[in-house]
């Protein structure tokens, strides 16, 4: 059995491998090449953040550096080859690639960029020509296609460019399909213009959101990173919960909350955070595949806060036609009543478990924690206040927020060898002290900018397969194909229609990165609800259906048997991942619940109606927020309660059946009001009177600790 110091290697290993690339090669001549094409990719976004140039062509020239990447840091197998083959790599055939770049890969990365570049090349004669290809037009395009997808297997493996190769085929198989996804066909050229030439395919909306807004606030995550801000949230969280009940639990869900907020991965978060908390959730007595699964349950649900989301709250703006700070608004109730409900998950477990309680004395004091990294969080703030108050664009905030992290990462080391030669005396000169920090400042925002650059192509080229799905569904008119199918099973239950939905969203999301997950959800499910909702008598707000989809996209990574963050979480706890999967997904059921209730009850997303036009009339009143707030907060409470079977104490069955049913009246009471003619808060004043009497009862029959 490995050691858990191996597991962490393993888990950082298949985050490289995922986010950045599994490929680290050795020669002076390769990383130097990467490492400019890094540097040049993020100069190029802040530049055009700055100045902007015309949308096609900034979109090409992100698709160029990214595919050119992937090719470079993404070897064709992640794993060497099999015992038995190696005899033959003295021959040149199946050596391993992952610490050297062979020709091929070099000649596959060329012409990539070089079929993406000839749009910028030739754009002016492209416009002329608009949806009259050439010849060279249609060969390149093809090229391009047929490496894009290869890219996509590269970085993500095979659910999407296997998903996007069938709706590829789809496009000519039209005529043969059954009855109710036939469709006249798509010719080469037409498929060709809308893919390639247009901005309707692989450079549509999705790789625009990628260029404009995405790689920004993934380079402020780098940077930082890079800075130190990652170990000051966890030490923070450590420090201020460690002494409670599972502190080092409720620190990993503190934790991964704030890193997640501002990470695009739920793999990266596992991995930052795990590595310090899961060996410490261990040792205070939680079982491994428990202690991985709250944290990658934590980092899972990271991808859900404001105001990041996984970068899906930008794409999910674009594409509802709803202002960015809107998209905020609408999702922020059941983020934070999730992430505040997995903190009772873990007290519930830690009271299970008879988890032992950390001494104060051991852990690192937390005003002192606080204080020495609170310039961490100007960024942050800066970028909160001009997002909310100043009501910036989110392209300004970032760009401010990342001139502060810089400003930071170049005065903090000075700052720290001044302090420390006044404190020592004797040593270098002063000057030369300060030149060596300072360089070792601009090193710090070099890799910074380097690893914002690396861990972008993955999003890059995510977004762009996802562009050839929106491209298709557009060109065939799927979605009202889909609409039909949805329709004939669902049988015209509601209820149904809404879990057919969901399992869509987990089956297509497995393996998916949260970016190009949601885009395939928006374009396929999302639709699909509103319509059918219409249909159904039930009108159904459009952000209330995009959240939808986008929480159940998120569940699949760490829905067994594919979940990514369950394996490397696992990897680092050494339990079992399949074990870790199915508790990870046992403790997101509070998630999975919200997105049927905010449907049915838009109050939770801070939504009172719509008026005649469809425009959504949000809810302003304090009052009614905060008693939807602490319903939902209550009712989830209830809800993990009677699938953990312990509230103030171990549940009997009649009280795990009562407490799901008074869960369900919090988070839904029209089921009892309607019937009954009752006010809808004083069936949840009744049902929040009994949780607190049962809670009490509990509470008096529980034996003392000793």
């Amino acid at each position: 059995m490995s050691t858990p110091r191996n597991g962490e290697d393993q888990a950082r290993e298949m985050a490289r491998a995922v986010e950045s690339g599994a490929r680290q090669p050795r020669g002076r001549l390769a990383v130097a090449a990467i490492a400019l094409l890094c540097l040049a990719w993020s100069a190029f976004q802040v530049a055009i953040a700055w100045d902007p140039i015309d949308a096609h062509i900034a979109r090409v020239w992100h698709l160029a550096f990214a595919i050119t990447l992937a090719y470079l840091l993404f070897p064709a197998r992640h794993r060497p080859a099999p015992r038995w083959l190696r005899p033959l790599q003295r021959f040149g055939l199946f050596r391993d690639n992952r610490q050297r770049i062979p020709w091929v890969d070099i000649l596959l990365a060329l012409v990539a960029a070089a079929a993406t570049l000839w749009i910028w090349w030739d754009y002016e004669e492209i416009l002329w020509r608009a949806g009259l290809p050439e010849p060279q037009d249609i060969v390149l395009g093809i090229v391009l296609v047929v490496l894009l997808l290869e890219a996509a297997r590269r970085t993500l493996g095979w659910a999407l460019p296997i998903l996007a190769a069938l709706f590829l085929i789809y496009c000519f198989a039209g005529p043969w399909m059954p009855g109710l996804l036939r469709h006249r066909g798509v010719s080469l050229e037409i498929l060709v213009n809308d893919m390639y030439l247009s901005d309707s395919g692989i450079f549509g909306v999705p790789l625009g959101v990628s260029v404009g807004f995405v790689f920004l606030f993934v380079l402020l995550g780098a940077l930082l990173e890079r800075a130190g801000a990652g170990k000051y949230f966890i030490d923070v969280a450590y420090s201020a919960l460690g002494s409670l009940r599972g502190g080092p639990a409720k620190a990993a869900v503190f934790a991964s909350g704030l890193t997640g907020s501002v990470s695009g991965s739920s793999i990266a978060n596992t991995v930052t955070t795990g590595t310090f908390t899961i060996p410490l959730m261990k040792r205070v007595g939680l079982p491994p595949h428990k202690a991985a699964a709250v944290e990658v349950a934590a980092s899972t649900n990271g991808q859900l806060m404001p105001p990041v989301m996984g970068a899906a709250a930008f794409i999910m703006a674009e594409i509802v036609g709803l202002p960015y700070l809107d998209v905020l608004r609408a999702a922020i109730i059941p983020a934070l009543v999730a992430y505040i409900a997995l903190f009772y998950v873990v007290h519930v477990e830690a009271c299970k478990e008879n988890v032992a309680v950390v001494p104060r004395s051991e852990l690192p004091p937390f005003w002192s924690t606080l204080l020495r990294g609170l310039h961490y969080l100007v960024p942050l703030l800066m970028l909160i206040w001009f997002l909310v108050i100043m009501r910036r664009s989110p392209v300004a905030s970032a760009l401010l927020a990342i001139q502060a992290t810089v400003v930071i990462m170049l005065v903090q080391r000075p700052i720290l060898a001044y302090l420390t030669h006044r404190r020592m005396g004797a040593g270098a000169p002063l000057y030369r002290v300060l030149g060596q920090a300072l360089l070792g400042g601009v090193g710090d925002v070099l890799r910074g900018m380097i690893g914002g650059a690396r861990n972008m192509v993955a999003v890059g080229v995510a977004t762009a397969t996802a562009g050839i799905i929106v491209g298709v569904v557009s060109t065939t008119g799927l979605v009202g194909r889909f609409v039909n199918v949805i329709e004939v099973l669902s049988m015209g239950s509601l209820y149904l229609m809404l879990g057919l939905t969901a399992l869509t969203c987990i089956i297509l999301g497995m393996g998916l990165p949260t970016t190009a997950n949601y885009i395939v959800m928006a374009t396929l499910t999302a639709p699909v609800i509103v319509q059918l909702g219409g249909d159904m008598g039930l009108l159904i707000p459009v952000i209330a259906a995009h959240l939808f989809v986008f929480y159940f996209g998120i569940l699949a990574d760490d829905t067994p048997p594919v979940g990514l963050a369950a394996y490397a979480g696992a990897a680092i706890a050494q339990s079992p991942p399949l074990k870790t999967g199915v508790q990870s997904f046992s403790y997101d059921l509070r998630t999975a619940i919200l997105p049927f209730v905010f449907v049915f009850n838009t109050e939770l997303l801070m939504i009172s109606g719509l008026d005649e036009a469809g425009r959504i009339i949000w809810q302003t009143d304090p009052v009614v927020i905060g008693w939807t707030f602490l319903t939902a907060l209550l009712g989830l409470f209830a809800l993990v309660s009677a699938i953990a079977g312990y509230a103030g104490s171990r549940c009997h069955r009649l009280e795990r059946l009562l407490l799901l049913a008074l869960a369900l009246l919090l988070l839904r009471p029209d089921w009892l009001a309607e019937p009954t003619a009752a006010p809808a808060a004083l069936v949840q004043i009744a049902c929040l009177a009994a949780y607190g009497m049962l809670y009490l009862w509990q509470r008096r029959r529980a034996p003392r600790p000793a």
